[in-house]
């Protein structure tokens, strides 16, 4: 290409985002980081009045699982080691939280908004949820969502007539 030809016509093509596997892992990462999030509102909800004081933690959590669950659905690759990383935090409360909802399906405690035994069932069902989010994130992590290859519009239709239109769907104008 020469040197003072106009950039106008260039495109981004990102090929690694066209396949299957990077589009299931990007779907099942959105899905876990949702239920994540939900659960954790479901949990926090339920046992507010016992939470002392957690709360703000919680809805913390619950904005930061669904804030990447958006830049995830961008396709943004930058946020799924801090998913994996608030998911390991995760995990790590709620195995610490959870021995305790159960102890508090005992006479003698306050009950909360819902069973304690129905947020402990909730708490220990987030640890597996968050193992698999860990996975899923490191695997989409691995499957470098950001290699961008920059072709000339021509170019660029040209493979996508030869390729008869599989894998040369999404490319973004440079500029």
């Amino acid at each position: 290409m020469a040197t003072g030809e106009a950039t106008e016509d260039l495109v981004i093509y990102h090929p690694n985002r066209e396949k299957a596997g990077s589009k299931a892992t990007k779907a099942g990462t959105i899905l876990l980081l949702i239920a994540t999030a939900v659960l954790i509102a479901i949990i926090t909800i339920g046992g507010w009045a016992s939470l002392e004081g957690a709360q703000v933690i919680s809805i913390f959590f619950i904005l930061v699982f669904a804030l990447m669950a958006y830049f995830v659905a961008k396709w943004n690759r930058g946020v799924l080691p801090l998913a994996s990383a608030f998911a390991i935090l995760l995990l790590v409360f709620a195995a610490i939280a959870a021995p305790g909802w159960f102890d508090r399906d005992a006479t003698g405690y306050h009950n909360p908004g819902l069973p304690p035994s129905l947020i402990g069932m909730l708490t220990v069902i987030l640890i597996p949820v968050s193992v698999v989010l860990i996975i899923f994130a490191m695997r989409g992590f691995a499957q470098k969502w950001n290699v961008e290859i920059e072709m000339s519009q021509d170019e660029y239709n040209r493979r996508r007539r030869s390729s008869n239109g599989n894998g040369y769907r999404h490319a973004q104008t440079s500029g």
